[in-house]
Order: structure tokens, then C-alpha cells, then sequence
């Protein structure tokens, strides 16, 4: 590693950081002259990509409210004028119908953007704070600043929303960003990387695409923050190379989502709004209700009503239904099917690997320790698991690593409670699934192995953020600091101790008077100090 190096001011150069055997040398900015030709040629497109962010986001350029409505309002111009693109590229790579693009991609990002736009003069102006005695005549806030370069590495399964949504509080906050979107959808990410450029700054936001290389080339650059949705060994490979430089990150993993059904809920609505959960997508959602918890008297009837929810949803033949989608791609297919080889299919498992089609599949009396109990299914198949009751499920699922959604479904307000009480998960819906995702005022967030941090709204531009603390004071009222001056005695200890421990909510015109009272004090302290 190369020590420091004093540079003059203005300009940018690129200084090798460290040599790795069968690799070339990697560069980072520092400030300073622009690389040489020859300097360039051994960057890599990924480092190339980083380095013009990096100098993009040093001119400033990124942090005016103006220029950050603008980008936005760029990109939201994209979602309207570049629509057939989008649900073209969807539709290949994942079969989902034009409506449904719409309605699970781009819908909420257009309503995202509109609330950015509309609120981002009042999340990026300074936060005043309570004060203490000591600080009642100095200026006190927080201010949020732009972290730098943030590195977004997207998820296939909504290669837009959940791609482009940490994008749009990037921007917000006035940072630049690396956008890496998932080569599993192959078609999504030209159309991104084709896309983006014409409509938002393309050197303080490019687009890098490929595959696990190419990822593992930007993981070896320093960023401000990393972004990545997907799963828990990958999110662990990214914590490790953001550890190297003391990276920030915010993880989004999922998990295994349980969903309880008390015996007492309305099961035909309970189940219909599991089914949709379920199925949408696939089950290529990483909210979506993983296996169900119920007692053996009602497993019979969840079952059939799941089964008629189904058909009302995707007809008798949901592979002719343009409103169930498709498996991503024959590896996850291989996946997903072998975990149906210790358990009871009790509808469904209808399937074509030439089309990775997967009918939607609930298999009932699963035990514990069966394949699809292992690990997130991430795909169209419902377990249920017989409970004896509210107390053996929340033994079962705080058995389990905490998911990053939770279900509850009961009329009982005693169960949904105890269900929130005593059991830990990214989030809780009673009564429904996936819709807390679209409620922009609720952080949306893993806990423990479904992740760390949390975006959406607000949330996405304070996750982005520095919130730097800031105190102003004026080179006046000296007298009042002698208490902290040596020499240290027991009398300025106690001063200190009223001033620094005493609060009390005084108003404004309390404040005043204390001020008035402050003033005379300290007055009175430096004629002390000068006698």
C-alpha cells in the first residue's frame, strides 16, 4: 500500500493503491493531475467507471437541490416515455404482462420520484436539535450531506423497482452512483445500460454491466456506501470487500417469511391475499409469504381455498395465463423442483423446464426438516406446517434466523399482538402480504440474516446521507466556559454538572429569561476570573 501523497490543488490523479499477483494495477482518486494515457489503458472498464463518478461527484455538481430535481425528474420522464422498452425487456426476461410490469416495477417508482421531488427541500435542509443549558445561546443542527459514490448492485427478480428505487435516493441525497444491474436479466440490464445515459447524467450515475467478474472488479474499487439486494452468502462476500476500506452498507437479504393463520380469521380472505403473495412473480419475491403455520383442523381448508384463489387469479391453466410469470432462468428451476423430493404435493407441481414454468404448488404436511424447510424457496411452492397453536408458532419461528417479513392473520388483535411482541423480523403485516413495501412512510428493512439498513422514501435519502452534526458558537459569554478550565475544582464541578445535566422544557420565554440570567452570570464569572 502507497502512503500519502501531497498533491497540488484542483485536477485529479491516479495513484496504484496495491499490486495483486495476476492482476493489474488498481487506481483510486486522490485529487491532483489527470491520468496519463498509459494510466488509462490499464484501468479497467469498471475502474474507469468509478473513477469518472468520483470525479463527477468532486466537482459538486451532484449536491444543488436543483440539479437533483432535475435528475429525477429525468428519470421519471424514462418510466413514461420509455415504457415499451422497459415491459419489453420484463416480459423477456421474466414473463411478466405489460399491466403487471406497471403495476409491481414501475408504479411505485414514479410515486417514489414524485415524493422525492416534492419533499426533498424539506429532508435536505438542516434539523435543528434540543439544547442543553450550555448550548441555549449557540446555533445547533444537523445537516444532511451527500456520502460521495454509492455503489448499487440490483436483484433480478424486480430488476427495476428494486434497482432503480436505492437509485432514486441516491440522487436525492446528492451522491453519485454505480448502478450495477443483475446479469440474470439480461434483457432488463441492456435496456438500463442502453437507457439510463440518455436521460441522467451518465458519468455521475453510469451503468456497468456483467457478471460475477465484473462485480467483483467494482467490489474491489472504494465506494461511499454499498447497496445490495439479494441473498445472505453474496451480501456476506459484499460486507467482507466493504470492509477493506470501512464501507457502509445497506444489506436487503430476505429470508424465510412465516405466515401464521389463526383458525378463527376469515380463511377465504386470508388465503386469497396469501395466494397473491404467494404467486406473484412466481414467487421470485423476497417479501413474499414463504410457508404457513396453521393448525392440522384447518390445513384441509386452507388448502381449498388457496386452491380457489389460484383459479380466480390465474384461471384452470395458469401457463396460458399472461399473468403468471416464469422462472428466471433452468438453474433456479433445477432448484426449486428439487426441493419438492421429501414432501406431499397436495396441488399443483405441474411443470416444463423447456419454458421454466412451475405451476403454483401447495404442499401440505411438511415437516420441519424437509428440503424446502432449508432455505428461502424463492419460487411458487407453499408448505404448510401443522402448529398446535400461537405459542408452538412463535417457538418455531424464533427457531429460525429472523426473517424480513412476518404474517399474521387473525381477527384476534391479542394474537396479532403477541405475534409482534415476541418475535423479531425486518417487518410485521397482519392481515395481508407484500403491501407494507409500498408504504413509503415505513422503513423497509432486514434484521439480523435478512439484512442491515433500510430505504423507501425518506428513509432511502436519510440512508444516504451523512447526517453531520454541526455547533456554532460565537467567541463570546468566555465566562461561562471557565467552569471546564483548569484548574478543576469541586465548585466548577458542580457548575458543570447543573449546566450540563439540567433539562427542562422552558419555552420561549423561559428561554429568554435564562438567557438574561446566563448573560449576568457569566458577566459576574469574569470579573471573578479577573479579580
Amino acid at each position: 500500500m502507497l502512503g500519502p501523497k501531497v498533491l497540488p490543488p484542483g485536477g485529479w490523479e491516479l495513484i496504484p493503491e496495491i499490486e495483486l499477483p495476476n492482476y493489474s494495477v488498481r487506481f483510486s482518486l486522490r485529487g491532483g493531475r489527470k491520468p496519463t494515457e498509459a494510466q488509462l489503458c490499464r484501468m479497467s472498464r469498471e475502474q474507469k467507471a468509478v473513477a469518472r463518478a468520483r470525479k463527477a461527484f468532486e466537482t459538486g455538481r451532484s449536491k444543488p437541490l436543483e440539479h437533483r430535481i432535475h435528475q429525477l425528474k429525468n428519470l421519471q420522464r424514462l418510466l413514461t416515455e420509455r415504457k415499451k422498452e422497459i415491459v419489453d425487456a420484463i416480459k423477456k426476461d421474466l414473463g411478466k404482462s405489460e399491466e403487471g410490469t406497471q403495476l409491481y416495477e414501475t408504479l411505485g417508482l414514479e410515486g417514489e420520484i414524485n415524493m422525492a421531488v416534492k419533499k426533498l427541500k424539506e429532508w435536505a435542509a438542516p434539523r435543528p436539535v434540543e439544547k442543553n443549558l450550555m448550548t441555549l445561546s449557540d446555533t445547533v443542527y444537523i445537516r444532511p450531506e451527500p456520502l460521495g459514490v454509492v455503489l448499487i448492485i440490483g436483484a433480478w427478480n424486480y430488476p427495476w423497482a428494486i434497482t432503480i428505487q436505492p437509485l432514486i435516493g441516491a440522487i436525492a441525497a446528492g451522491n453519485a452512483a454505480v448502478i450495477k444491474p443483475s446479469e440474470v436479466c439480461v434483457h432488463t440490464a441492456k435496456v438500463m445500460e442502453d437507457l439510463l445515459p440518455l436521460y441522467i447524467d451518465k458519468e455521475l450515475y453510469p451503468v456497468v454491466t456483467g457478471g460475477v467478474t465484473e462485480t467483483q472488479e467494482l467490489l474491489r474499487q472504494r465506494f461511499d456506501h454499498i447497496f445490495y439486494t439479494g441473498n445472505g452468502t453474496v451480501g456476506k462476500l459484499i460486507m467482507e470487500a466493504a470492509a477493506k476500506h470501512l464501507t457502509p452498507v445497506t444489506l436487503e437479504l430476505g429470508g424465510k417469511s412465516p405466515c401464521y393463520i389463526d383458525k378463527n380469521c376469515d380463511l377465504t380472505i386470508a388465503c386469497r391475499r396469501i395466494a397473491w403473495g404467494k404467486y406473484t412473480n412466481c414467487g421470485q419475491t423476497c417479501i413474499a409469504p414463504d410457508y404457513i403455520l396453521c393448525e392440522p383442523s384447518i390445513q384441509n381448508q386452507v388448502i381449498e381455498e388457496v386452491q380457489k384463489a389460484v383459479k380466480e387469479f390465474y384461471t384452470d391453466d395458469p401457463k396460458s395465463c399472461p399473468d403468471y410469470c416464469r422462472i428466471i432462468n433452468q438453474r433456479h428451476f433445477k432448484r426449486i423442483m428439487a426441493m419438492l423430493e421429501d414432501s406431499t404435493i397436495a396441488v399443483g407441481g405441474d411443470n416444463d423446464e423447456s419454458d421454466c414454468y412451475i405451476a403454483p404448488t401447495i404442499l401440505k404436511d411438511v415437516k420441519p426438516e424437509a428440503k424446502v424447510m432449508q432455505e428461502e424457496i424463492f419460487g411458487p411452492l407453499l408448505p404448510i406446517l401443522s402448529v398446535s397453536g400461537l405459542d408452538e408458532a412463535i417457538k418455531f419461528i424464533n427457531r429460525g434466523e429472523k426473517p424480513l417479513a412476518l404474517y399474521v392473520f387473525s381477527h384476534d388483535s391479542k394474537v396479532i399482538n403477541r405475534v409482534r411482541d415476541e418475535t423479531s423480523s425486518g417487518g410485521l403485516l397482519a392481515n395481508d402480504c407484500l403491501v407494507h413495501y409500498s408504504v413509503s412512510s415505513l422503513p423497509f428493512g432486514g434484521v439480523g440474516n435478512s439484512g442491515m439498513g433500510c430505504y423507501h422514501g425518506k428513509f432511502s435519502f436519510d440512508q444516504l446521507s451523512h447526517q453531520r452534526g454541526c455547533l456554532i458558537k460565537q467567541l463570546k459569554m468566555e465566562g461561562m466556559n471557565s467552569m471546564r478550565y483548569p484548574p478543576h475544582t469541586a465548585k466548577k464541578l458542580g457548575w458543570a454538572r447543573f449546566f450540563i445535566l439540567k433539562t427542562v422544557d422552558l419555552g420561549w420565554v423561559g428561554r429568554m429569561v435564562l438567557f438574561a440570567i446566563m448573560v449576568v452570570g457569566a458577566a459576574v464569572a469574569v470579573q471573578h476570573y479577573l479579580n
